[in-house]
């Protein structure tokens, strides 16, 4: 069995009847829109944030759960999708999940007014049904992650960026995120704060571990989904990168920083630099990184009693970081 099919196993009613809340929360009186959400829909990714509120929620309610945990579930894929559509939109990118973006297909201002639609049908949903408590959960999330986008551009104009603002970035691009979601489950079945604030961190934990995975992919030689290289093409400064600029020879800092600057659209520069971060040791100190986030994660799972709810979520932070794409 397929390690996300294992993971989802506890939770499998729940995954199925999530689907049809989705598209349902989506839904809307203009032909338009319909056709675009059906699109979004039908492509969806592994959906880790939902099955992350699920797996929390039964963890700590004792295997049961409520109908606020659906609409925190969708709430979050809703707010997550929003932030996708614009991101491609903010990257000119045209391609999401292996098929064509909605900019790509319906142009930057369709795609833009769809991302609005999105966040506001998610906070609707927790508005209509009085469920001010997840609201403020997912808005914190949205501002995080607007202020990590602004401060990464902001950085990358330099490329001034030091661990401590890189993990900043991260923080509250990708890890932010990823804890409300775990948050969110816990919160969603009236945990204590004390343990809201406990699974918070530990989604934040997933949630570094998880984006430094993804900084490694950009020197490996797998195919994943994005090619080799492209975080350096695009002169996003990554964990590798910073170590390899903070460990070595102020002669070959400006060759890295001209390199990543001017030159990021030659493949063979950007190749030497890619053997030049991997021979200063850059992804062996990025992976023991991610390694001690992905202890940290897992030590905080240790109060809870064994259950099929807990094993999934060992089995998913193991899988952020061993996983391939």
């Amino acid at each position: 069995m397929k390690i996300v099919s294992r993971i989802k196993e506890p939770i499998a009613f729940e995954m199925d009847h999530f689907e049809q809340k989705f598209s349902n929360a989506m839904s809307s009186k203009v032909a338009l829109l319909n056709r675009i959400t059906h699109y979004v829909v039908n492509r969806k990714g592994k959906q880790m944030r939902p099955m992350f509120i699920f797996l929390i929620a039964k963890m700590c309610n004792e295997g049961d759960m409520n109908e606020r945990t659906y609409r925190g579930a969708s709430v979050i894929e809703l707010i997550h999708t929003a932030t996708l559509v614009h991101d491609d939109v903010v990257d000119d990118s045209n391609r999401r999940r292996g098929f064509f973006s909605l900019n790509a297909l319906w142009k930057n201002k369709i795609a833009v007014l769809v991302g609005d639609f999105l966040l506001s049908k998610g906070l609707l949903l927790c508005i209509d049904n009085d469920d001010f408590d997840l609201l403020k959960i997912i808005s914190v999330a949205v501002r995080e992650m607007s202020e990590g986008e602004l401060l990464q551009i902001e950085k990358a104009r330099k490329l001034d960026i030091t661990e401590a603002v890189y993990f900043e970035i991260i923080r509250q691009k990708t890890a932010t995120l990823i804890a409300a979601c775990c948050a969110m489950g816990a919160k969603a079945v009236h945990a204590n704060e004390d343990e809201v604030e406990n699974l918070r961190q530990f989604g934040e934990l997933i949630g570094l571990a998880f984006q430094i995975k993804d900084d490694l992919f950009d020197y490996g030689d797998e195919k994943i989904g994005k090619p080799t290289g492209i975080d350096i093409k695009e002169q996003k400064m990554t964990l590798p990168l910073i170590y390899a600029l903070n460990n070595c020879s102020s002669e070959k800092k400006k060759w890295l920083i001209n390199s990543v600057k001017n030159h990021n659209r030659d493949k063979k520069r950007v190749k030497e630099v890619i053997g030049f971060v991997k021979e200063a040791g850059g992804l062996a100190y990025a992976t023991t990184k991610m390694k001690s986030y992905q202890q940290k994660a897992l030590a905080l799972l240790e109060k809870y009693p064994n259950s099929p709810y807990k094993e999934s979520l060992v089995l998913m932070v193991n899988y952020v970081i061993d996983r391939k794409k």
